[in-house]
């Protein structure tokens, strides 16, 4: 018997058939002990909400679309293998590109004490050896490089490149998961930085416009 099994009995069953039909929308095939992770991260999440106020979602079944989904919905893009989530929160997207690619190292960095303590829950809870949770600001981190940098809440594009220029690898890239109004950001972008490809991304049962922009230094 899974370990998770309580945790996911807490659930209503319509998040268990959510997350299979976005999956599937998504094209994403997981075995059962990845969709017992995903469920039970939904379940940790919901369950530290009401305490600890991790994320304005406050119903499961919208959470299932609006960070899962939406964090699996990059997925074809990352391919690391070790990739820095940068102003992680409750780990999103890390957990998730962690949980559907185990090959995947996944760094997860954030300033908040309370989301990262949630991260090491999770972690743990679910079983994840390819995770580390950090505690640290992203201008005081120094972990090496990374073949990407993702992040999905972080800040503008410009900050996010900023205070990240040198967590990326020679040929690295940054992924920067934004919603349709990026124009004017990418602008702005530093001297030296630019848009390598802009993916469009249909995340199952959500109809905000959302897009993954990949950046890389100019060579």
């Amino acid at each position: 018997m899974s370990s998770l099994n309580p945790l996911l009995k807490t659930l209503p069953a319509s998040v268990a058939t959510r997350l299979d039909q976005g999956l599937s929308q998504l094209g994403i095939a997981v075995d059962e002990h990845q969709r017992e992770q995903l469920l039970g991260l939904l379940g940790l999440l919901h369950k530290w909400n009401r305490a600890y106020n991790l994320t304005a979602v406050r119903e499961v079944d919208d959470m299932v679309s609006r960070h899962v989904l939406d964090s699996a919905a990059v997925l074809p893009y990352v391919q690391g293998p070790r990739l820095l989530d940068v102003g992680s929160g409750p780990g999103l997207p890390g957990i998730v590109l962690a949980i559907l690619k185990p090959a995947l190292a996944v760094t997860l960095l954030d300033s908040n004490g309370k989301k990262v303590r949630f991260q090491r829950q999770a972690v743990m809870e679910l079983g994840l050896e390819n995770v580390t949770p950090v505690q640290a600001r992203v201008e005081q981190f120094q972990e090496g490089t990374f073949d990407q940098v993702i992040s999905r809440a972080f800040a503008s594009l410009v900050d996010f490149v900023t205070l990240t220029r040198q967590l990326p690898s020679a040929d690295g890239q940054w992924l920067a998961m934004k919603g349709p109004g990026a124009d004017d950001e990418l602008r702005d972008l530093p001297a030296g930085i630019r848009l390598e490809k802009r993916h469009l991304l249909e995340v199952p049962f959500e109809t905000a416009k959302r897009q993954l922009l990949v950046l890389r230094v100019k060579s």
